[in-house]
């Protein structure tokens, strides 16, 4: 009892409630933004009404009103409210939860929604548990992930349950927000009689990067710095940008946003476009990248899409390799620069590719073949007198090649794994190749 007088005391102190907490919608009305599912006629807003909510997962960065959102559907079917969060739920604990959920369901005909915050920290076992439950609809599960589902959600869950993509917001939506903060005298910062100029208010949604709860952190710092000056309390440009805080860039190095990023970073590389490649691999950096994992992947881009094309690039990245490894940071950003719009300027091919795959796929079809005689080495008599070595023509005593000379076992005799483009250096390599194979074709004619 002592806990909940206490915890009741707590919510009822604006002083000690953070302002997005207070400013949180209870109702679908208030709530702003994601129009996509919750605009007139979409998914969720005809689900609402019709009182037929299923099993969602709620997908989206941080503050865009993912919670909100799960305490809006319970207001609008007044179900039960149930709240648990994924990094210190228990198997037990669920099981717990459910079985509470399912005598209300008997005795009062009440429903449950049961919000599981970071559903994607629950583990296998804990997912399982939550299988029965949702498919009987003895609860309704909501829950929230800034993670893909498809990698953190097993599939049998997954497919119980409606996925919603949430958007971070956009900047007028946020000014809104801001706005209404601002103007609510019970729950919001009216009763400060502190003035916020337009361009602070511009700067702090511009700043929050689609976040609500980051804007109205921010606001909320900004009206109390103002307010530990002398009257009239005012908010100006300076003031929001000295309390606003850095806000990390969408990056998570261990989820979905770090293979978008990397993938928008190596496909910039390979469309030859230097101006996106630089901007995706700051991105990465910025946002707390290891650069030498920005480093291997050009290694690897330097002969997996450029190659022979241009042979230098190889050599530039792994200067660059060096380079950063010996000076660091921040100044490791200028080889790290120089590489990156060399490898996207320079030529590309990707014949390498092709020079890989086809003999690793006939070495897989016809196993190691047996070394013609003619190449075997015959460091003894003995083997000599096996034929190692026998025929074999020396290049060098020929001009630099042996025309007619086949290399290849007999059985793929002919087969051509490097091809290589019409394509910077390439190109002039090509012609050497056709003139070489020609004359091992033809031999001596």
């Amino acid at each position: 009892m002592t806990e909940d007088l206490f915890s009741r005391a707590v919510d009822g102190d604006h002083a000690l409630t953070p302002l997005a907490d207070r400013m949180r919608p209870s109702s679908l009305d208030q709530f702003e933004g994601q129009e996509h599912i919750l605009g007139k006629g979409r998914f969720l807003e005809r689900a609402i009404r019709a009182d037929r909510v299923p099993s969602l997962i709620l997908w989206g960065p941080p503050g865009t009103g993912k919670t909100t959102l799960a305490r809006v559907l319970a207001n609008h079917t007044g179900a039960l409210f149930v709240a648990l969060s994924a990094v210190g739920g228990t198997v037990k604990e669920v099981r717990a939860l459910i079985k509470d959920a399912g005598e209300q369901r008997r005795a009062f005909r009440k429903r449950t929604i049961l919000f599981i915050d970071e559903i994607h920290r629950f583990n296998k076992a804990q997912q399982d548990a939550l299988l029965p439950s949702v498919e009987k609809g003895v609860v309704t599960l909501v829950g929230a992930t800034t993670e893909n589902p498809s990698f953190s959600v097993i599939s049998a869950l997954l497919s119980r349950c409606k996925v919603l993509t949430l958007e971070p917001l956009d900047t007028e939506t946020l000014k809104k927000i801001l706005k209404r903060a601002l103007g609510d005298s019970d729950r919001g910062l009216a009763l400060t009689n502190v003035e916020v100029a337009n361009d602070a208010l511009d700067f702090m949604a511009a700043g929050a990067r689609g976040d609500a709860r980051h804007a109205l952190s921010t606001l909320d710092l900004s009206v109390r710095h103002a307010m530990d000056g002398e009257k009239p309390f005012v908010v100006d440009l300076a003031c929001a940008q000295e309390a606003a805080q850095s806000k990390a860039l969408l990056y998570d190095k261990a989820g979905e946003e770090h293979y978008n990023v990397i993938s928008a970073f190596i496909k910039s590389l390979r469309g030859s476009d230097p101006d996106a490649a630089i901007y995706w691999m700051f991105r990465m950096i910025d946002a707390g990248e290891d650069p030498l994992f920005v480093l291997r992947r050009m290694i690897i881009f330097a002969s997996e899409d450029i190659g022979n094309a241009d042979p230098h690039a190889l050599q530039v990245i792994m200067a660059a390799d060096a380079a950063y490894q010996r000076v660091g940071m921040p100044e490791g950003a200028y080889p790290l620069a120089q590489a990156c719009t060399y490898l996207a300027c320079a030529a590309k091919s990707n014949a390498q590719v092709n020079a890989i795959s086809g003999p690793r796929s006939d070495i897989r079809e016809h196993g190691p073949l047996r070394v013609p005689l003619k190449l075997r080495n015959a460091p003894t008599s003995h083997m000599k007198d096996w034929g190692y070595g026998r025929e074999y023509r020396y290049p060098h005593d020929e001009g630099g090649h042996a025309p007619g000379e086949t290399y290849l076992p007999d059985e793929l005799a002919g087969k051509r794994y490097y091809k290589p483009r019409d394509s910077g250096v390439e190109t002039r390599i090509a012609a050497r190749l056709r003139e070489l194979r020609s004359d091992r074709e033809n031999g001596d004619e």
